[in-house]
């Protein structure tokens, strides 16, 4: 089992009280929009991160992560991406790879919107975490946290505030 903390769209700025929601977590996984290279220092120094980038990100946060992030962990194959849709309105760009290798878990950010969502046609769980930061329309700050195991995911907890 592995404790999981998912954030996404920080746009530079991170908020302690999501820190402090993640203490218990054995990785960070950050879906794009980092921001600044602070905020991934930051949580490269808090815990194990995996990140990719996102449309705001410059050529530094580039440089440190990837477009896309796919892996194995506790027998699940996950997929991370910054712009990515959700089921039945999938990005053009990552559909026909989606559906000829769907993942089990499809990670992405850019909406601001919180979703969790499964997707019964490619057979995966769809999170988007929402936006940790303060930069958008978002009324509120999200932020998940989840344990992940060879049986799938439980104990999935959500950070809200309002902005």
């Amino acid at each position: 089992m592995t404790k999981i903390g998912l954030l996404s769209d920080t746009h530079g700025h991170l908020d302690k009280d999501i820190l402090n929601f993640f203490t218990d977590v054995d990785q960070i996984w950050h879906a794009g929009d980092i921001g600044n290279e602070e905020t991934l220092d930051i949580l490269e120094s808090f815990k194990p991160t995996k990140a990719v980038f996102g449309n705001i990100d410059d050529h530094k946060i580039r440089i440190r992560t990837s477009e896309h992030l796919r892996f194995e962990i506790e027998n699940k194959k996950i997929w991370i991406t910054h712009i990515g849709g959700y089921p039945g309105k999938y990005w053009p760009h990552i559909k026909q790879e989606l559906f000829s290798n769907p993942p089990d878990i499809f990670i992405c950010g850019h909406s601001h919107i919180l979703k969790v969502m499964n997707d019964p046609k490619l057979n995966l769980l769809h999170i988007n975490p929402g936006a940790a930061g303060n930069k958008g329309w978002h009324k509120l700050v999200t932020a998940v946290r989840f344990e992940i195991s060879i049986g799938g995911l439980k104990k999935f907890d959500i950070f809200e505030r309002k902005r």
